[in-house]
């Protein structure tokens, strides 16, 4: 790569003192619209996002699901089992992406629903927003975006660096996975900040957060009405959920039963609200003592 094809550094752009890799004018996502997943490791937001694709399917959408995860498990219950990532299979043709095909690194999931895992760096080396990148790049070389109504990306655990922060560059709105406990809700307000600093470059805004996995709303409610956010689904904690990946399925594979026709139907509800749009949140989070204090922790 000669140094004027070198994607351009932002310093300070995205928050005093951050080093931010650029998005590449090239790589916009355009046609689609697309959804950022976030939330603290191990909410569920890889069973919302594969749940939601088939919720927008069964709304007749064209839907790509991106995992952007080392252990590529996002599109499990989509397709039923773990698929290469793209790393793997660049590194197998020694990064000459033009030898690759789409069914090297696409596979067709429940319902239609196109399924990619990005994979990651080796632990401890590179960095997540390459990975992102080269996601991006090879789903455009073989023009497997413009047939897409709806791209979401399902990015793991809480937003430590611009590398995990990369797929808000490419997103329309930005969708929080919570829980209604304290540390589920410290890691939305974390997430908030990123997606806030990444808004002052990009088209990303926040949408609001799914309450998952929770019987009751009453903590993620209060923080929301008081950062100015909003909790847009509510997913009770039901067995069901649970034993759907268990068989490496979505909800609407498994048995009509009660409480997973009203989880499907809670799915859909949220795909609607998604598609139809959403305002432009613009909340504030709170300093580490605030939220604290909120919360009831001495």
């Amino acid at each position: 790569m000669s140094p004027r094809d070198e994607i351009p550094v932002l310093r300070g752009e995205d928050g005093e003192g951050s080093v931010q890799v650029h998005q590449d004018e090239t790589m916009k996502i355009e046609g689609a619209k697309v959804f950022s997943v976030y939330g603290k490791g191990g909410i569920g937001k890889s069973t919302t996002s594969s749940n939601l694709s088939a919720a927008f399917s069964m709304l007749g959408k064209r839907v790509l699901q991106i995992g952007c995860d080392p252990k590529h498990d996002s599109t499990f219950t989509l397709t039923g089992h773990l698929q290469p990532t793209v790393i793997d299979v660049l590194r197998d043709v020694d990064f000459h992406p033009e030898e690759l095909r789409p069914e090297d690194f696409v596979t067709e999931g429940f319902n239609g629903v196109q399924c990619v895992e990005a994979g990651g760096p080796p632990a401890g080396t590179g960095c997540g927003g390459y990975v992102v990148g080269q996601t991006v790049k090879l789903l455009k070389q073989h023009h497997m975006l413009e047939d897409t109504d709806v791209v979401i990306f399902d990015v793991l655990g809480d937003v430590v660096c611009g590398g995990f922060a990369a797929p808000l560059q490419h997103a329309d709105r930005a969708v929080i996975v919570t829980a209604n406990d304290f540390d589920s809700i410290y890691a939305m307000n974390r997430i908030i900040a990123a997606v806030q600093a990444k808004s002052k470059n990009y088209n990303v805004r926040l949408a609001g957060c799914v309450a998952n996995r929770s019987e009751n709303t009453d903590e993620v409610d209060r923080y929301c009405n008081v950062v100015g956010f909003k909790r847009i689904a509510h997913m009770p904690a039901v067995d069901a959920i649970r034993r759907s990946r268990l068989k490496k399925k979505t909800l609407f594979e498994m048995p009509d039963d009660e409480d997973i026709v009203h989880c499907r139907a809670e799915y859909v509800r949220l795909a609607e609200t998604l598609w139809n749009g959403t305002d432009p949140l613009a909340p504030a989070p709170l300093p580490d003592r605030e939220i604290f204090e909120l919360l009831g922790f001495d």
